[in-house]
């Protein structure tokens, strides 16, 4: 099914980055690799180091046909869960893209609604260079930003979790109470 129709040339992978922290967004990248990319140096984000992740991303930057992220913010989670936050980042990063796809392959089980064909495919990181491509831009976007974000806050440490409820980070909320950033409509567990 997946790459087997040769009239379609505009294959766009969408990962997203963000749905298991208790602060911050969720980034959604969506990527259209060249025909000539070389995927060896793709691989699901989470298998690479963070300066792996970082080196590859710059590449697939400069090299990929078109390449986008979409966010959605901790008010618009809270409003809406964090289901449909995430659908809304991908339908976000694939309406940001400069080239129209010809097909999406979503990583999961859901797709966004959108007027273009969309496949959801699990752990489609795992084994489709341009969802991988995906998973790499949107975790190193979404990386960057808590970074970024922890200079305005410093006391939550962001830089170094990135909202992941780590031990760490919920002494932190104990310690300051919730930031800007937090997710209300999340449970977090501070015993």
């Amino acid at each position: 099914m997946i790459f087997k129709d040769s009239v379609i040339k505009k294959i766009c992978g969408v990962d997203e980055a963000g749905r298991g922290p208790i602060a911050g967004p969720v980034t959604s990248a969506a990527v259209i690799l060249s025909p000539n990319f070389s995927v060896e140096i793709l691989d699901d984000s989470k298998k690479l180091s963070p300066l792996q992740r970082k080196k590859r991303a710059k590449i697939i930057k400069e090299k990929a046909l078109a390449w986008a992220v979409g966010w959605t913010w901790p008010a618009e989670i809270d409003k809406i869960n964090i289901h449909y936050a995430t659908l809304l980042a991908m339908k976000r990063a694939i309406c940001n893209l400069t080239i129209k796809p010809d097909i999406v392959y979503i990583d999961g089980k859901f797709v966004p609604a959108i007027d273009i064909i969309c496949h959801a495919v699990v752990r489609g990181d795992t084994y489709i260079p341009c969802i991988q491509a995906a998973s790499i831009i949107a975790k190193t976007t979404r990386d960057l930003w808590m970074e970024r974000f922890a200079r305005i806050e410093p006391q939550y440490l962001f830089e170094k979790h990135k909202g992941y409820p780590t031990l760490q980070h919920r002494e932190l909320i104990k310690l300051h109470g919730l930031s800007v950033i937090h997710r209300r409509s999340f449970q977090i567990n501070l015993s």
